[in-house]
């Protein structure tokens, strides 16, 4: 007989009784494993932290850990047989494995729905309260805002739209507050809401944004807005003082920002300086841990996050609040299967219901999308053993320690007035989430994660503990707590004592691992499109685009212009600019992107082959639903991938998203791209934010000391690829000419492309010119990259200006001319726009200093005017404006379909 391991030595079983083990490593096909007094031998390769059977499992029983069901057995599993569903056999297939995995799924996802008896309900005891106290050293605010566990100035953008203002605003203080004195830091809190007609998060959304200003880690906040909004500066102080919040207790000030955007960031330079002195002075003081709220997190989870540091956060919990603190449990997806656990233990009949409405009210909001919360598991949660979300949740609610009783049930981001075991209603998705607890009040965050996920918020410190010691050990700069301990030993009441102990350390002022880093993002729980599903049908059926271009009337009178443009060429393809690109495909990964960009920038790598580094910074690709949402997220990613102005690519994946660089491989292999040529690194397999951007930086060193030569060439207007865009109210000479602007490009063989939703194409100055009274359909999808030249109207599920933007540059345009009729547009990471107003418009001289090229005198002069304007861009002679101002932003759209898991 080969080897004989001990079933201790490769396997846990997460309660006595279950009849499925968790490997804990890689055990090849044959591994024999003596468990009770018999010998199971696997008959698959199970990977780490997959399931194996330990009993045997008889067709239509069901699969246990933690002694609840995580599925039924559809065939007959024999102790030693890899248990696998058909989901995980899917998300296996795109990845690059060195073995065989089952032909056949043996169990499907299938669970009893959970009842509430509410005649039998028996409200539950809390645990007894510790007679003393502790204490930490916290920044005492007002009573009703509790205790900070930092001082932050911060910049608050009340929509997406003056996000690229409170960033650039951050960029412009960094440095400028001692930093020996009491402040922490200025950070910026930019995110993707607020930026559509009638958003249905609007409520969500006002309540978020009081709760960011009144939490307790701010010393002081700037809120801005433009004042037109759909969710304004008006409202959100309107809604906290109806529901008491108390902003009075905050140093503050509302901004409408109505200058141009360079005089309002010297505005905002003042405002911010002036309050630096007051904040500074705020002192700690040792105070009570019963102030500590602290919001519990999983991502990036594996199949040990409910065998080791879940359980961790619920001792820790436990301890918090018996001292009076309070806790709060979210990700209401990632409950779905584990309710006769979390409701074990709950303070009254009324909480159970509450959070049996909101997980049924969840469910129903993800039908009307065509997709299912039961949906929720990313391919890299599968990837590690998180096989459907019955053992998600089951494994996430462990997180609730089972001597803990659970207080309250609450909306996402409603206040936390006491102490206690909460539950908050948000999404899976772990930032949206977060968001939702920081509004909540929490003053630090607890993260388990598996895989080592690394995310962090900016004001409030994040605590990142790892399930596994392997993973702690590969990602040991980047995660605060090895909760593989447990595993290989130690006790659960040594280690929760040990990072209680740490806990306190922290909310007094030590920096976590993620603070040091300097990583930090945002995103508030995104909008939804669908009220219901009377839509639904319709939407999942909508014609694909033909990908031809669109006819144009031909007509004699327009002229060709002898005008000439200064590109390159460079293997077979001609382009305005080379630049060194950084996709990252998940918004975990953004931020690393974004600083790894800069530092080469900041370099100058790259010179003079490219002319920058980009990233792509997102908030798409993880914790979102699949499907359409997921297709054109690919597909406009790869329209990046594939732009005529990329020289060199680099896909980066957080590790654990769904959109893992493998899946992106697949897609890429699927629409017929050539994956090889471009790089790849991952932040979690490769080491975490350090070692990962030591490996990017090697791999573009190493592709532009190859690179051949680029050749300098002379193009016309066929060598043009435009997008034209449209901003308020149209002027009629306006669209005539740029009608003009477009006949002659596709006349000449270039590209135009116009989104769907430009009022262009229903103004008669520019339609009647180019397609008469014919009805235009849209040509190619939201963020397809354009196959063949001509005139093409993109399809755009969305009236959000940036997400507009972020799918006409992904079509391969290398120029976007916007047509502004009030504010101008917030600028492209790096597809250059030309801001082009008239005379005639009646735009505020604040906005016209905003803009590229004002069109005045005869109107027959502007199409020449905008080509020359358009050349200086082009050959780089010329910078846009806002584009240098730092007036930048990108955002993908998520369709009519998209939603939250």
């Amino acid at each position: 007989m080969d080897v004989v391991y001990q079933f201790e030595e490769v396997a846990r079983l997460p309660l006595p009784g279950d009849n499925c083990a968790v490997a804990i490593q890689q055990l090849n096909s044959g591994t024999v494993i003596q468990y009770e007094g018999q010998f199971l031998v696997l008959d698959y390769t199970v990977m780490e932290g997959h399931r194996f059977a330990v009993k045997a499992i008889a067709p239509g029983e069901d699969l246990l850990s933690w002694h609840l069901p995580f599925g039924v057995a559809i065939q007959p599993i024999q102790p030693g047989h890899y248990v696998i569903n058909k989901t995980v056999r899917e998300a296996l297939s795109v990845r690059q494995l060195t073995f065989a995995v089952p032909a056949e799924p043996n169990f499907t996802d299938q669970i009893s729905p959970y009842i509430l008896d509410e005649e039998n309900f028996q409200p539950a005891q809390a645990s007894p309260a510790y007679e003393d106290t502790r204490t930490f050293m916290g920044y005492r605010r007002h009573a009703d805002r509790g205790v900070g566990t930092r001082n932050y100035v911060v910049l608050l953008g009340t929509t997406s739209h003056t996000g690229s203002y409170v960033n650039e605003l951050a960029a412009r203080l960094q440095g400028k507050w001692n930093k020996d004195s009491n402040i922490d830091g200025i950070v910026p809190v930019a995110h993707t809401e607020g930026g559509t007609e009638k958003p249905n998060n609007a409520d969500l959304l006002l309540r978020t944004l009081a709760g960011f200003m009144v939490n307790p880690n701010v010393g002081a906040v700037l809120v801005v807005d433009y004042g037109n909004e759909s969710v304004t500066n008006k409202m959100v102080e309107a809604y906290a003082r109806e529901h008491s919040y108390p902003i009075d207790e905050v140093l503050h000030k509302f901004v409408s920002l109505t200058g141009s955007f360079e005089e309002e960031l010297v505005k905002g330079e003042g405002i911010v300086r002036n309050w630096l002195g007051a904040v500074s002075s705020m002192q700690r003081t040792p105070e009570s841990i019963s102030h500590l709220r602290i919001g519990l997190q999983c991502g990036g989870s594996d199949a040990f996050s409910g065998v080791s540091a879940n359980p961790l956060l619920g001792w820790v919990s436990e301890e918090l609040v018996r001292y009076g603190g309070a806790a709060s449990l979210a990700e209401t997806d990632e409950l779905i299967g584990a309710e006769p656990y979390v409701l074990s233990k709950v303070r009254n009949v009324e909480t159970a219901r509450k959070f049996l409405e909101l997980v049924n009210r969840f469910k129903e909001r993800t039908s009307w999308h065509g997709t299912s919360a039961e949906g929720n598991p990313s391919g890299g949660n599968m990837y590690r053993g998180l096989y459907n979300i019955y053992l998600k949740s089951i494994g996430a609610a462990m997180k609730k320690d089972p001597t803990t009783r659970i207080d309250y049930a609450t909306e996402y981001g409603e206040l936390m007035k006491d102490g206690g075991y909460y539950f908050m209603d948000s999404p899976g998705n772990d930032l949206e989430s977060i968001a939702g607890q920081i509004a909540a009040g929490c003053n630090m965050i607890f993260f388990t994660t598996g895989n080592g996920s690394i995310t962090n918020f900016p004001y409030v410190p994040t605590v990142k503990v790892v399930t596994t010691t392997r993973r702690f050990q590969l990602l040991s700069n980047d995660m605060d707590v090895n909760a593989g301990q447990y595993l290989e030993g130690k006790s659960m009441d040594e280690l929760g004592q040990e990072v209680f102990e740490l806990a306190i350390q922290i909310a007094s002022g030590q920096r976590s691992v993620g603070e040091k880093a300097g990583h930090a993002q945002v995103q508030i729980w995104r909008n939804w499109q669908q009220n219901d599903a009377s839509q639904l049908e319709t939407l999942l059926h909508t014609p694909v685009p033909t990908g031809a271009p669109i006819a144009v009337e031909d007509d004699t009178v327009t002229m060709a212009n002898p005008i000439q443009f200064s590109f390159t060429r460079h293997r077979n393809r001609q382009s305005s600019d080379h630049i060194g690109l950084i996709v990252p495909t998940s918004l975990c990964a953004g931020q690393v992107a974004g600083m790894i960009t800069r530092r080469l920038n900041e370099q100058g790598a790259g010179k003079p082959e490219l002319s920058r580094f980009v990233t792509l910074a997102h908030t798409e690709g993880c914790g979102t639903s699949g499907g359409p949402a997921e297709s054109l997220f690919s597909r406009t990613m790869i329209g990046y991938i594939t732009h005529p102005m990329v020289e060199h690519c680099l896909l980066l994946e957080h590790g654990c998203e769904k959109t893992h660089n493998d899946y992106m491989r697949h897609q890429m292999d699927v629409m017929g791209v050539d994956a090889s040529r471009l790089g790849y690194a991952s932040i979690q397999l490769d080491g975490g934010i350090a070692k990962v951007s030591e490996k990017v930086e090697a791999w573009f060193t190493d592709q532009l000391a190859a690179a051949e030569p680029a050749e300098k060439v002379t193009v016309g207007l066929e060598g043009l690829r435009i997008g034209i865009v449209s901003a308020g109210a149209i002027n009629k000479e306006a669209g005539e000419q740029l009608g003009l602007l477009t006949k002659m490009i596709v006349g000449a063989g270039g590209l135009v492309v116009v989104p769907e939703n430009s009022g262009l194409l229903t103004e008669d100055g520019f339609s009647q010119l180019l397609f008469g009274s014919s009805p235009v359909r849209p040509s190619i999808a939201y963020g397809e990259h354009v196959r063949q030249n001509g005139f093409h109207v993109m399809e755009t599920p969305t009236t959000h200006g940036v997400e507009t933007i972020t799918g006409l540059a992904a079509t391969g345009v290398e120029l976007i001319i916007a047509l502004i009729g009030d504010r101008p547009m917030q600028a492209h990471p790096f597809v250059p726009m030309l801001q082009v107003t008239s005379e005639q418009v009646n735009l505020p001289n604040h906005n016209k200093q905003d803009v590229d090229l004002v069109l005045g005198g005869n109107p027959s002069f502007w199409v020449n005017q905008i080509l020359e304007r358009s050349k200086e861009i082009l050959e780089h002679t010329y910078v846009p404006r806002l584009y240098q101002q730092g007036n930048i932003d990108f955002q993908m759209t998520r369709g009519f379909l998209g939603v939250s898991l």
